[in-house]
C-alpha cells in the first residue's frame, strides 16, 4: 500500500506553517489575482516566496492555484506572474483554463501543471486528452465515485490523480455556480463567492405572499441548495485502493485552527492505515475531532454512488464544539512558560487544550501573565500572554477551548 500525499489548504503564511507543523505533505495556495478564492486567501509574491523556502526546507511541496477562468484582461497579469512562480520554486501550478495551459507551456515549459477540479474531468479519455496536453496531475471532478476513479487509475496509470476528501461541497456542478454573481454581483468563478446557497429560502405564491411554502423531505425541512460538508475519513482504505496520488482538503478561507485539526486527524489516520494495513480501523476519536471544527454535518458526497449529495436543513447552521483560543508564539525554557497570541476571550481558570501533532495537553490557566509581568484575570483577542507549561512546545501550536 503506497502512502498518498496529504494536501492541505494554506490561505496565508500562518496557515502554511500550521499545515507543515501538523503533518502536511504538500500545501496549495492562491496566486494573487488568479485563484478561485477571495483576495483574503491569496498570498502576495513576497509571502509566497517565503512560504516556499520554509516548506522546501522541511521537504514539503507547494502548489500555486491560478485556476480562475481567465478573461482577456487577465492574460497580461498571468504572463507576468507565471515566470515569477517558476523563479521562486513553486512545485506545480493549478489551472483550469486551456489558454492558461498554453501560456505556461510558452513561458515556463518546465513548470509542472495540475488541472483544477473546475475543469470537471470525469472520464478516461478526458484524462488521456489532458495528459497529451502536458498536464502532470488532474484534480478529478467531485461528481465521480470511487469505482469510476479506480477505472481511471487502471486505464491511465502514468497520470497523477488528486481527490477531495474533506471540506465544503458546492451545490453546482464542479463548482460552476452563477448564484452569487446573480444575487450579489460577486462571481464564484472569479474567486468571490458570497455563498448564497447557504441562505434560507422560502417559496411564495404570488397571490399569497404571507403564506410561504416550506419544502420538506423525509419529514424534515431541507436546504435544497446547501450540502453537508464532505468527510471521507472513515473510508481511507477504499480511497487508497482506488489508486489516487493525493488526498486534498478543502478550505483556503478556513481558520488556522481548522487547518490544524483536519491535518492532524487525517495524518494520524493515514499513518495508522499504512502501518496496520488490513488490521486498520478508523478510531472514534478521529471522527470526534472533526466535530470540534466548524461544519454543517458530514456526508460522503458522491464517493459511493451517482446519487445527489446530502443537503443540510434549517436546524443545522454551523456545528462547532470547540473554538480557537490562541497560538504559541514562543517557548521560554528557563521560565517554562509559553507566549500565546490570544485568539478569543479567555478568563483565568478556563479549560484550554494544547494540540500537538501527536498529543493533547491540558493547560493551567489559573495564572495568566501579560508581557509586562502583570497577572491578569482575563485576556482578549490579539493580546499576548504567558501560560505555564513544563515541556517545550513548537511555535505555531494551536490551543482551543469548548464553545461557551
Amino acid at each position: 500500500m503506497e502512502k498518498p500525499e496529504l494536501l492541505i489548504p494554506a490561505g496565508n503564511l500562518e496557515k502554511l506553517r500550521t499545515a507543515i507543523l501538523y503533518g502536511a505533505d504538500a500545501v496549495y495556495i492562491g496566486v494573487e489575482g488568479l485563484s478561485l478564492r477571495a483576495s483574503s486567501s491569496e498570498m502576495s509574491m513576497g509571502d509566497l516566496a517565503a512560504g516556499v523556502n520554509e516548506a522546501h526546507a522541511k521537504g514539503i511541496k507547494v502548489y500555486a492555484a491560478a485556476n480562475t477562468f481567465a478573461r482577456n484582461a487577465d492574460l497580461e497579469h498571468a504572463a507576468e506572474i507565471i515566470p515569477k512562480l517558476a523563479a521562486i520554486g513553486i512545485d506545480a501550478i493549478i489551472v483550469s483554463d486551456p489558454g492558461m495551459i498554453r501560456l505556461i507551456h510558452t513561458l515556463t515549459p518546465d513548470l509542472p501543471i495540475h488541472l483544477s477540479t473546475q475543469a470537471n474531468t470525469t472520464n478516461i479519455e478526458a484524462v488521456r486528452f489532458w495528459r497529451d496536453q502536458g498536464v502532470r496531475r488532474i484534480i478529478l471532478a467531485r461528481e465521480l465515485n470511487l469505482k469510476e476513479i479506480g477505472e481511471i487509475t487502471a486505464a491511465v496509470p502514468g497520470m497523477e490523480l488528486e481527490l477531495f476528501v474533506h471540506g465544503a461541497m458546492c451545490m453546482a456542478y464542479s463548482g460552476r455556480c452563477f448564484l452569487s454573481a446573480f444575487r450579489n454581483r460577486r462571481s464564484a468563478n472569479e474567486g468571490d463567492c458570497s455563498q448564497p446557497c447557504r441562505w434560507e429560502y422560502l417559496l411564495h405564491e404570488s397571490t399569497r405572499p404571507n403564506d410561504p411554502l416550506v419544502l420538506q423531505e423525509n419529514e424534515r425541512y431541507s436546504y435544497l441548495l446547501s450540502s453537508k460538508d464532505l468527510c471521507l475519513l472513515e473510508y481511507l482504505p477504499e480511497i487508497l485502493a482506488s489508486g489516487v496520488t493525493s488526498l486534498k482538503i478543502e478550505g483556503r478561507m478556513k481558520s488556522a485552527y481548522y487547518v490544524a485539526i483536519v491535518t492532524r486527524t487525517y495524518r494520524q489516520a493515514l499513518a495508522a492505515l499504512i502501518q496496520q494495513k488490513e488490521k486498520y480501523n478508523c478510531r472514534p476519536e478521529w471522527i470526534e475531532e472533526l466535530t470540534k471544527i466548524s461544519n454543517r454535518g458530514y456526508t460522503t458526497g458522491f464517493a459511493f454512488s451517482k446519487e445527489k449529495i446530502n443537503e443540510t436543513n434549517p436546524e443545522i447552521k454551523y456545528i462547532q464544539t470547540h473554538e480557537p483560543a490562541g497560538t504559541v508564539l514562543q517557548y521560554d525554557p528557563v521560565k517554562k512558560m509559553m507566549l500565546i497570541g490570544v485568539r478569543n476571550h479567555l478568563a483565568a481558570g478556563d479549560a484550554l487544550e494544547l494540540l500537538l501533532p501527536d498529543d493533547k495537553v491540558l493547560i493551567n490557566t489559573h495564572t495568566i501573565i501579560d508581557v509586562h509581568g502583570k497577572t491578569l484575570q482575563e485576556a482578549n483577542n490579539d493580546n499576548q500572554i504567558y501560560l505555564p507549561l513544563e515541556r517545550a512546545v513548537p511555535v505555531g501550536a494551536v490551543l482551543r477551548q469548548k464553545v461557551k
